[in-house]
């Protein structure tokens, strides 16, 4: 079994000022997958085998693709093969666990 988690940002291009909308749309994929998942301001990121993971992006993209005549695709991969799943929740929590002891250094 291998885990990745991919980062990646979709953006209609020639589809007018507010991408809202079609950018819900394809969240809303991601979160139908049923795979682990979170959105923030600039990425989703989403967690699971190699061909599920893509098998989403690619429903993005291509639903994205109905509704602008172009679209970019921006994606950071972190595959590691033998590793199981609930990486992506114990990364956080690790840099958690160091700033809640103080061992993060103020910037």
């Amino acid at each position: 079994m291998s885990s990745m988690i991919a980062a990646f940002s979709i953006t209609p291009l020639g589809s007018g000022e507010s991408v809202g909308d079609l950018v819900a749309e394809t969240v809303h994929i991601v979160r139908a997958s049923g795979l682990p998942n979170e959105t923030n301001a600039m990425f989703t990121n989403i967690e699971g085998e190699w061909d599920e993971v893509m098998a989403v992006i690619k429903a993005c993209v291509d639903t994205m693709a109905q509704a602008a005549p172009r679209v970019s695709v921006v994606m950071k991969l972190d595959h590691r093969p033998g590793e199981r799943s609930g990486r992506m929740s114990r990364k956080v929590e690790s840099v958690e666990h160091k700033l809640s002891k103080g061992s993060a250094r103020p910037g």
